[in-house]
């Protein structure tokens, strides 16, 4: 009886250590998603092309799971908190204002519900991305 209880303690520990472990997996694989979308923003400097990435990055991110979307919110939240202490302290001259950065958080929900992220995409922007 105590063998049996040990194993079945044992199991339910172990199972719930790769759940932990998975989401880590998860919101690691989700954090380069995001890094992958925003360094291809920058390197195509393509007007109107930003909502498309902040939608296509946390969209990439969501597809891998709990922890991905996790990662992805967590990102987005920061990048828009950084900008918002940026715009602060530069007294928004930024350019970036209460209505882009508005744009920008419901291209991230966007992308963070599934749905399409090319809804964004600016017509022109090269297939590479």
């Amino acid at each position: 009886m105590k063998l049996f209880t040990g194993l079945i303690f044992c199991s339910l520990v172990l199972g719930v250590n790769s759940q932990w472990y998975s989401f880590f997996g998860e919101a690691a694989q989700g954090a380069w998603d995001m890094w992958r979308a925003y360094s291809d923003m920058r390197e195509a400097n393509y007007k109107d092309a930003d909502k498309y990435f902040h939608a296509r990055g946390n969209y990439n991110a969501t597809q891998r799971g709990p922890g991905g979307a996790w990662a992805a919110k967590v990102i987005s939240d920061l990048r828009e908190n950084s900008q918002r202490v940026t715009d602060f302290f530069r007294h928004g001259s930024s350019g970036h204002g209460a209505e882009d950065s508005k744009a920008d958080q419901e291209a991230n929900e966007w992308g963070r519900s599934g749905k399409d992220p090319n809804h964004f995409r600016p017509a022109g922007l090269p297939d590479k991305y």
